[in-house]
């Protein structure tokens, strides 16, 4: 991302963070504007830019009012799509897949011992990312504000594979996710180190259409352990995979937004954001 558009990410967070404290009192456009230090005009199309839509209209999709609707409407056929993963149910993803693979029991104790992995560092519209693989597909995925911290936090994951900076074809296929030319995916695989109930959980996720969101309860009860909410909690929050696993899209039952590994104005950034694309007016 280069130093504009890393600016500009920075302004859309200042606003959002804005707008979700001050939703209740629906603040205007240029008040807003003001508290990033735009004219108006150059707030709302800078804004529409990333966002595709005015903030206005962002405003609503990121209300809490709007997140109780959306759960209230959604609740019932939320999984009605249970034997297909990834995207495809939202039809603009035509044949998008995404698998997940678990690590051996011996990859999983060794901390990666014997695993080749490649990452690299690449834009996003909601900051920089660093992406690993293997040979078998995506290990990790995080949001990186920096890219030494970024690069020890992965290295801790998987503390005795060997590394490489180098993109692959894996990591590019994935990447395709952030941009609109959906029809150059392939199918997505990833390769995770987790316990069986966190696998269990994150495929899960994947099953959560574009645009919808969930509960923890909702998450519990799908994987037939309805007391489960606090664990299945635990093993959101320990998600290697940062959008590709849609952790982002879970939410708690009252319809606030809560807590994110990689920051809470992101999340809301990106469910207004993901929102926004499946817009019946775009």
């Amino acid at each position: 991302m280069n130093e504009q558009d890393h600016i500009n990410y920075i302004r859309i967070a200042e606003a959002i963070e804005y707008i979700q404290e001050n939703f209740k009192d629906q603040p205007n456009l240029d008040e807003v504007a003001a508290k990033v230090h735009l004219s108006p005009f150059h707030f709302q199309r800078l804004f529409t830019d990333w966002a595709g839509v005015s903030p206005k209209k962002f405003l609503q999709y990121i209300s809490v009012e709007h997140a109780k609707q959306l759960l209230k409407e959604k609740e019932a056929t939320l999984f009605d799509a249970t034997h297909e993963t990834g995207l495809s149910s939202t039809g603009r993803l035509h044949d998008l897949f995404i698998k997940i693979e678990g690590m051996t029991p011996g990859e999983f104790k060794n901390g990666g011992e014997n695993l080749s992995i490649n990452y690299s560092y690449a834009e996003s519209p909601f900051g920089n990312i660093i992406v690993a693989s293997t040979p078998k597909g995506i290990c990790y995925m995080a949001f990186a504000e920096n890219e030494e911290t970024a690069t020890a936090d992965l290295k801790a994951h998987f503390p005795n594979a060997d590394f490489k900076q180098k993109l692959d074809l894996i990591q590019q296929n994935a990447l395709y996710i952030f941009t609109h030319d959906w029809d150059k995916l392939n199918q997505i695989k990833l390769h995770l180190k987790g316990t069986d109930f966190q696998l269990k959980v994150w495929e899960t996720l994947l099953k959560i259409p574009m645009g919808n969101l969930s509960t923890y309860g909702q998450i519990a009860g799908e994987i037939q352990n309805p007391k489960a909410s606090r664990a299945v909690g635990t093993a959101i929050g320990s998600n290697p995979v940062a959008f590709l696993i849609p952790c982002h899209r879970v939410i708690q039952s009252s319809g606030h937004f809560g807590g994110y590994m990689w920051g809470t104005t992101r999340k809301t950034a990106i469910i207004g954001w993901e929102a926004a694309q499946m817009s019946p007016s775009k």
